[in-house]
């Protein structure tokens, strides 16, 4: 999800049990699900790789991932309290802190969790698997571009959809999620045009 395994870049079953320091049973299990999730794709002689994503798979992640989480972030704004939106706070000024340093893994890291925890309030378990379905995607891809083009081009709209929480402005909430969904998308897309 964070983009430690780099698209089209084989690594073997053995050489995952080895790095993560379990045993074959849950590594296998694991890549099973990845592979039905489309995360992971079967290589043969037991070897995985992140698949590559091409401008139209970016494309429909984009249509997905905003009319997912628009609705996730919308639902999630009647529900949320003034402390989870202060919790929202604290999370983003950490995630400003990881654009200024350069840090690439923490702001992927951080930027997924502000989301998580910004949809975990929607109520709406299917909604939630899905967009996890999708940021098990493109998350890799993203590493990518994130380390092709560093952080201070990365989208942060996440002020606007602090302040729309605070308003309690469902549908301008819904609106700053899709911008910043759509504007680091972009990018993700922009480097594959350009790679």
């Amino acid at each position: 999800m964070y983009g430690d395994l780099v698209p089209g870049q084989p690594v073997t079953i053995q050489g995952l049990t080895e790095s993560l320091g379990v045993g074959m049973t849950p590594v296998r299990e694991a890549i099973r699900r990845l592979i039905s999730d489309g995360a992971l794709v079967f290589q043969g002689n037991r070897r995985v790789s992140v698949p590559l994503l091409s401008g139209t798979d970016v494309e429909q992640m984009i249509f997905a991932r905003i009319s997912i989480e628009s609705e996730l972030s919308r639902r999630a704004t009647a529900n949320l309290k003034p402390a989870d939106i202060d919790q929202l706070e604290k999370l983003d000024q950490r995630l400003d802190q990881t654009i200024t340093d350069g840090d690439v893994s923490g702001y992927l890291r951080l930027n997924h969790q502000f989301h998580e925890t910004l949809y975990a309030h929607a109520d709406a378990p299917i909604l939630n698997d899905l967009a996890e379905r999708l940021w098990l995607r493109f998350g890799p891809s993203l590493r990518v571009v994130c380390g092709r083009f560093g952080t201070h081009s990365l989208p942060d709209r996440h002020k606007d959809i602090i302040a729309s929480l605070r308003a309690k402005d469902a549908e301008k909430v819904a609106k700053a999620t899709a911008q910043d969904i759509e504007q680091g998308m972009e990018l993700m897309s922009d480097a594959l045009i350009s790679a």
